[in-house]
């Protein structure tokens, strides 16, 4: 039964049991920063019901706030009626309407008043009449969704229209091989001509051919206040959509989840090319074949193999209109909307964007949001909503990770030769502009290939390169150093988006990169296919596999220049936010060019620019400073905008049993560096001290290793040392897989398994599950209950100190962030001081070794005699988590 708590403000938070005091004040703090437009950082730790607690909170203020603004719209329209003056509209409620340009600039001095007077009514009878068009759709869309949730015919309406499609494609079928077997028409007099019937075309046809598909009206923005939560992975995602829809707002709530095509497609011919890439291109090109065919292209003869790539079948406005009401009903996640896309035989890809306009929440990956070019494909508007961005901890390595490029020496060689062959193929048809990016383009990656110190027209695997090592640049550096700087990147990147050059390229190898062309232009091409087969990696000279064959195998990677054009566009960065490294590790092929982002701040600026409110959670969030100083402040946020929440666990102190293990059953010492833990006897002594916790340990055991790479070695090592058959005697053991799209099976194996122990009394007790922290069991999974009964951590996920991302990261923020307590602050020599570390510096300078470990805020735990190894654990601030950081007591030199 639903508890209804009552804040001391008057706020009503409707939730589905006793709220625990931390959860009420976590939801009156939410609720406050969603009233008052701020930015706020809220932590609270991982099994306090934060997930309900945003839920609740979020959609309570999203209650009242809609309540308010409908009361002062009928305040308005009633003012109207009685001609009494509308306050100019400048009530914050109706701010989304204003923006639409009902407000006009402020008076003028100079201007006389009956002007100023005009203006004003005019402005007042347009902000009346918008008043009026949102109310008549607004009941236009409750009716609709009113009528499909209590009228059951409407339900089987998609249904029926499948199976009408269906028949009529048969019996089409039917009729074009019937043509096809005949013989050829017989060439007619012009007369006669005339008497032949023409290609019949149904009037919803036409709409599609002329790009009519959409009803503007019905499908137009609408101003309903949005809350968008975003979080890393889609199981995360899933778990928060169940979240809502056992909470007391699931049923009347419009929510709507976005996934990528790869997600959401169901159209098995375009799934099966298995690549993002891929799939999104086949789709797009689907959409602009509908949309935009010249007459003159539909008169001419097609092929019948092309007609059914133009158009996809799960594409009809009709069934898309049926499938967007549907999606607006009742909250749904991705495995939900793939069902229902099937079963009404739409796309959920398009139907769940047709229906954001009308949604109150939309559930999404974090990509979508944080990237601008993604929010606007995806139709995302964040003037004035609500974006509440859950599992935050890693929000500035994920915009780092999104925004950051890298491209290999291969990928440029095989991309230089594809395009040198199309220009070749197709030049003379080709307008002057056209070329001259080209060439632009072809020039950009001969000079991206000679400053790796290779040739373009030689094979990247078989060139060796005469330096070795890692080398980074700032933009501008880069630039002069490649002999680009005289080029306009803005403009060839805004020519390889437009032109789509990189999707012409792909269908030209497609077409030529394997045994497709005639037996006439294979002599031709016959030094293009040799040569596109060397640039893949580890493939040896062999005869071409028929298209069978290939079709049956692995999908075809998606175009090189698609990523290079990814590089392009970071390179169009300011010098001071990004650096390029250059990796040459001998050979071309395994040489690559980097563009890291230094600065998350200026993706992120256009986001809290926009939004009314943003609010970032996580159940681990400190230290705070860091969001403060490198996210909020540097995309412009003011301090007094940002508001922090954080509380403690709901589970009593005694509740919980928290172990360090220093050593295991053969007095072996455990120290988890890079040198030693590879060590034989430390993986052993490992394996000893899990074999003893299973045999005590009942139902579910999860071990958490630091990198996938340390987790394959020791799983090897203890196949090798019979360890991992004592383990399966008493734990039937599961990994975490290489692919996300195989989590939830083994997650569902995994826990049966640990259900069917439970029940039958053997020797196996439960499960032992292998995963790695970061990856994809390491977030929104519930181990509940029997699930994780005991939690093991081999070691800390320490990053790599020698990295040069991690050094010229580290430099940057030395140099940019002001000083603060316990972090640089400058000493006598005007040099950087940290508490209980030593500046980074850049190449050719002493830089920093090993990690130590601190308490955040406050002085460092490690003593100065132990630099670089792990310190004692020791409880922090709350008696919970401590922080690592990087401990810069030992130093070595970094080669540049």
């Amino acid at each position: 039964m639903a508890d209804k708590t009552q804040e001391p403000g008057g706020i009503h938070f409707p939730f589905p049991f006793t709220p625990y005091p931390i959860q009420k004040d976590f939801m009156a703090a939410l609720y406050q920063v969603l009233e008052a437009g701020k930015i706020g950082i809220f932590e609270s730790p991982t099994g306090t019901g934060k997930s309900l607690s945003l839920i609740c909170g979020a959609l309570s203020w999203l209650r009242d706030f809609e309540q308010k603004k409908r009361q002062e719209e009928a305040r308005l329209l009633e003012a109207e009626a009685t001609a009494a003056p509308l306050s100019n509209g400048k009530d914050p409620l109706l701010l989304p309407l204003a923006s639409q340009g009902t407000l006009g600039p402020p008076k003028d001095p100079a201007e006389p008043d009956w002007v100023t007077q005009f203006v004003q009514k005019k402005e007042e009878r347009d902000l009346v009449d918008r008043l009026k068009e949102e109310q008549v759709r607004r009941r236009k869309r409750e009716e609709r969704l009113q009528q499909i949730r209590h009228n059951a015919q409407l339900k089987y309406a998609a249904k029926r229209m499948r199976q009408e499609d269906e028949e009529t494609e048969r019996l089409l079928d039917l009729s074009r091989e019937m043509l096809a077997a005949g013989s050829e028409p017989e060439q007619l007099a012009s007369e006669e001509e005339e008497l032949v019937l023409a290609e019949y075309e149904s009037d919803e046809e036409k709409r599609k051919a002329s790009g009519a598909d959409e009803d503007e009206d019905d499908l137009e923005e609408e101003h309903v206040t949005k809350i968008y939560y975003c979080s890393r992975t889609h199981s995360q995602l899933a778990q928060f959509v169940h979240e809502v829809q056992r909470s007391p707002f699931g049923k009347d709530t419009r929510l709507v989840s976005l996934g990528s095509r790869q997600n959401l497609c169901v159209n098995d011919d375009v799934r099966k090319l298995g690549s993002v890439q891929l799939i999104n291109d086949r789709c797009v090109d689907m959409q602009r074949s509908r949309r935009e065919k010249s007459i003159a292209e539909e008169a001419k003869p097609r092929r019948r193999k092309q007609e059914q790539r133009t158009a996809c079948p799960f594409y009809s406005h009709e069934r898309l209109q049926l499938l967007r009401d549907e999606v607006l009903v009742g909250a749904k996640d991705i495995e939900q909307l793939v069902a229902l896309g099937k079963e009404a035989r739409a796309c959920p890809y398009y139907g769940s964007r047709f229906a954001i306009p009308a949604a109150q929440l939309v559930v999404l990956p974090y990509q979508m949001v944080l990237h601008a070019a993604t929010r606007q494909a995806a139709g995302i508007r964040l003037q004035g909503q609500v974006v509440l961005v859950d599992e935050a901890h890693n929000l500035m390595d994920t915009i780092t990770g999104i925004h950051s490029v890298e491209v290999s020496g291969s990928q440029l060689c095989q991309a230089h030769s594809q395009l040198l062959q199309y220009m070749e193929r197709y030049g003379k048809r080709l307008k002057a502009k056209n070329l001259m990016y080209i060439k632009q383009i072809l020039y950009l990656l001969e000079k991206f290939v000679a400053v790796l110190g290779g040739n373009v027209k030689q094979n990247p695997n078989t060139q060796s390169l005469s330096q070795a090592g890692t080398e980074l640049k700032t933009i501008n550096d880069f630039l002069f150093q490649s002999q680009i700087d005289n080029i306009n990147l803005f403009k060839v990147q805004r020519y390889c988006e437009k032109s789509m050059i990189s999707r012409k390229l792909l269908g030209f190898t497609e077409r030529y990169g394997a045994v497709l062309a005639s037996p006439r232009e294979q002599p031709r091409l016959a030094g293009f296919q040799h040569f596109l087969q060397s640039l893949q990696p580890g493939v040896t000279e062999a005869p071409a596999a028929p298209v069978e064959e290939e079709e049956a195998g692995a999908p075809r990677p998606a175009s090189p220049l698609m990523h290079i054009e990814g590089f392009l566009a970071a390179l169009t960065t300011a010098n001071q936010d990004g650096r390029v490294i250059l990796s040459r590790q001998g050979s071309l092929s395994q040489s690559s060019l980097k563009f890291l982002l230094l600065n998350p701040a200026v993706h992120f600026a256009q986001v809290v620019k926009e939004c009314r409110a943003v609010v970032i959670a996580g159940g681990t969030m400190q230290p705070v400073s860091d969001f403060r100083e490198q996210l909020l402040a540097c995309a412009g946020v003011e301090a007094e905008r940002v508001v922090e929440f954080s509380c403690g666990h709901v589970i009593p102190p005694d509740n919980i049993l928290p172990l360090v293990i220093c050593s295991g059953p053969a007095n072996q010492q455990l120290e988890f560096t890079y040198q030693k833990r590879e060590l034989p006897q430390m993986m052993d002594e490992t394996g000893r001290i899990l074999c003893n916790l299973c045999n005590v340990v009942p139902g579910g055991v999860v071990c958490f290793f630091p990198s996938y790479e340390y987790q394959r070695q020791v799983h090897a090592h203890w196949d090798r040392s019979g360890l991992l058959a004592r383990l399966a005697v008493r734990k039937k053991i599961f990994q975490e897989p290489k692919r996300a799209n195989q989590v939830e099976q083994v997650l569902k194996e995994y826990s049966r398994c640990i259900k069917h122990c439970g029940q039958a009394e053997g020797m196996v007790t439960g499960a032992l599950l292998l995963s790695v922290v970061g990856g994809k069991m390491s977030e929104g999974i519930n181990f509940s209950d029997s699930l994780g009964r005991c939690v093991v951590m081999v070691g800390m996920p320490y990053p790599n100190i020698r990295s040069a991302e991690l050094q010229e990261k580290m430099a940057y923020l030395d140099q940019t962030l002001s000083p603060r307590p316990g972090c640089p602050r400058e000493g006598a020599g005007g040099e950087p001081v940290h508490e209980g570390r030593q500046p980074v510096h850049r190449q050719g300078h002493q830089a920093p070794e090993g990690f130590c470990q601190h308490r955040a805020p406050g002085p460092a735990l490690c003593p100065p005699t132990h630099p670089g190894k792990a310190a004692r654990l020791d409880p922090g601030p709350r008696g919970g988590q401590s922080h690592l950081w990087p401990c810069l007591c030992s130093s070595a030199k970094v080669s540049s």
